[in-house]
């Protein structure tokens, strides 16, 4: 299982409003099909290859550039592990909670 971590950040919008652009890339995201999570400072999917993945950033900054921006930049941060198996965002989540006292 590959999680990933990534923004896309609209380069020249006239306001400091990212709502209509998020909600753009998200929906592109829930449309692919691949378990995700919202967060208040980006989004996590998995995905079960890197073709995968990177289809699906690639369709949400698609997705920005719809909305008549000429510019994103996305940050893109993958734990491709290839040990263990079903290592979900939730199993992550609820290992570390586990060890917490």
């Amino acid at each position: 299982m590959i999680t990933c971590d990534f923004a896309i950040l609209p380069v020249g919008t006239e306001t400091t409003e990212c709502k209509d652009y998020v909600t753009a890339a998200v929906q592109s995201i829930k449309d692919s099909g691949l378990n995700y999570q919202l967060t208040g400072m980006g989004t996590q999917i998995e995905a079960e290859n890197l073709n995968e993945l990177y289809e699906a950033i690639a369709n949400a900054q698609e997705a920005i550039f719809e909305l008549g921006i000429g510019r994103v930049y996305t940050v893109i941060k993958v734990d491709d592990r290839r040990d263990l198996e079903n290592r979900t965002l939730d199993a992550k989540v609820e290992t570390v909670n586990k060890m917490l006292k």
